[in-house]
């Protein structure tokens, strides 16, 4: 009985290492000089919809459970490309703050600290956002929580833009698709 309670113990912990790594990953960007242009936009509100608890409690009272399940893995789906791309622009972010720190103007430095670390908290909150995910993926009556993913990228966009008027007062702010 202990031999099976540690075989279970190491297969969750190789499954854990295993999503980390492909997470990981996925949220990578490649380096080049305009990362302005690897953002990509998010439909926010469509987002919202995707991880709202009362949407899923309404899909499953009115679904049969074959198809709430279906249902439920593609909306899952769905939530995990716009973590992933969260997670992205959060990555691109933090080139871009770690570009700005070096400016003599203490404000932009300050702003673009702050940029850093909303990226980064945003970076480790859809990471666990897609360990939870892929979890609900396997088991669809499971809850998942992409909400700190959402509530931090609406915190990272008003810090980019922040720091994109500071260091640029007279342009106009193109992070606005955020």
């Amino acid at each position: 009985m202990t031999l099976a309670i540690i075989i279970v113990i190491a297969a969750f912990l190789a499954l854990v290492l295993i999503l980390r790594i492909a997470v990981s990953r996925s949220l990578q960007i490649s380096a080049g000089p305009n990362l302005l242009a690897q953002i990509q936009p998010i439909d926010v509100e469509a987002f919202r919809n995707l991880v709202n608890p009362t949407e899923d409690t309404y899909l499953r009272r009115r679904l049969p459970a074959s198809r709430f399940r279906q249902v439920r893995r593609a909306r899952l789906r769905a939530a995990s490309a716009y973590v992933r791309a969260a997670g992205r622009n959060a990555t691109v972010l933090v080139r871009i703050g770690e570009s700005a720190l070096s400016a003599g103007d203490p404000r932009i430095a300050d702003a673009a600290r702050v940029l850093v670390n909303d990226a980064l908290m945003l970076r480790r909150n859809a990471t666990l956002a897609l360990i939870g995910i892929h979890m609900a993926l396997a088991w669809p009556n499971s809850g998942m929580a992409a909400a700190p993913v959402i509530d931090g990228y609406g915190r990272l966009s008003s810090s980019a833009m922040l720091l994109g008027r500071l260091q640029n007062p007279a342009a106009p702010v193109r992070l606005a698709a955020l």
